[in-house]
């Protein structure tokens, strides 16, 4: 839910509606996928196997929100990942029943747990508990950094915990390497060498993130650059020859960013490392010292 957090914020603060839908069962994760009026579709939720199941719920536009039991079809299977025959669960909630007090928790990346009371598949309400009103299950959940989905007399919970997430900003052996590694780690990685859509995915990151630009052509890449100094990253590395990283700090400089403290330049450890995917282990190693290491 963390990536549609922003957006649905809005469409709450505005009056638009936006009907959220998230899984829970047979796993759960902190994907979402949120629907607004006229088709329009905010976030992802298990590669887009099952938008269209869910988007029909979304288009009958109920005061309440239901819960969605679906077997997994042979093409689901391919795109999603989920075994065919395998029994889904989602609920499909507007975003004004959702206790508003999520969406603040969301946006600062906070773990909670998302509680949808049922009657029969209809949600009568979803309350939050913050991380530090939680216990039992859903606190051993969110201290191991994991999802799940506990059932009780209160209905479905969705214990939901953030995931880091790595943006590279460029192209090419290094770049697909360092995606690699980052899911091998169990983060999420997006891969772009567009400025425009490397500021969208840099403006929601938090301090448990990363940011790594690359790029020979020095106005792409210190427009990537800004985009990630402008972001709360916790870790921000750049590739380059020396001559490239001071060709990055003059275009900076010329637009008054001056402080390039928390950039690491050249990004990785140095461990000698040679090739894309050598490279890309000095780099995850850094950043993950970055975050743990005083």
């Amino acid at each position: 839910m963390y990536d549609i957090a922003l957006s649905v914020a809005a469409c709450v603060r505005s009056g638009t509606r936006a009907d959220v839908a998230w899984m829970v069962a047979p796993t759960v994760s902190d994907e979402a996928l949120a629907f607004t009026p006229g088709g329009g579709r905010i976030g992802g939720l298990a590669n887009g196997a099952f938008d269209g199941l869910l988007a029909d719920v979304a288009a009958r536009q109920l005061s309440t929100g239901r819960h969605v039991a679906h077997t997994v079809t042979a093409l689901e299977s391919q795109v999603s990942g989920i075994p065919e025959g395998t029994p889904v669960e989602f609920l499909v909630v507007p975003a004004e029943q959702i206790d508003p007090r999520a969406w603040p928790l969301l946006l600062e990346r906070e773990a909670l747990a998302v509680t949808a009371a049922l009657d029969g598949d209809e949600v009568t309400t979803v309350s939050i508990t913050a991380e530090e009103d939680t216990s039992g299950a859903e606190r051993d959940a969110i201290s191991a950094g994991q999802c799940l989905a506990v059932r009780d007399d209160r209905g479905i919970t969705a214990v939901i915990t953030p995931v880091s997430r790595l943006v590279v900003a460029g192209q090419g052996p290094i770049a697909e390497a360092l995606a690699a590694q980052a899911n091998l780690l169990g983060w999420k990685a997006a891969v772009d060498p567009r400025p425009a859509m490397v500021a969208g995915l840099t403006a929601s990151l938090s301090p448990m993130d990363a940011v790594v630009v690359m790029g020979h052509d020095v106005e792409a890449s210190s427009t990537c650059l800004m985009a990630a100094l402008d972001s709360d990253a916790g870790y921000i590395g750049a590739l380059g020859s020396k001559a490239m990283q001071q060709s990055r700090a003059d275009w900076l400089a010329l637009r008054d960013v001056t402080d390039l403290s928390r950039v690491n330049g050249p990004a990785g450890l140095d461990i000698g490392a040679g090739g894309p995917a050598e490279i890309a282990v000095s780099i995850a190693a850094q950043i993950i010292a970055a975050r743990r290491l005083p």
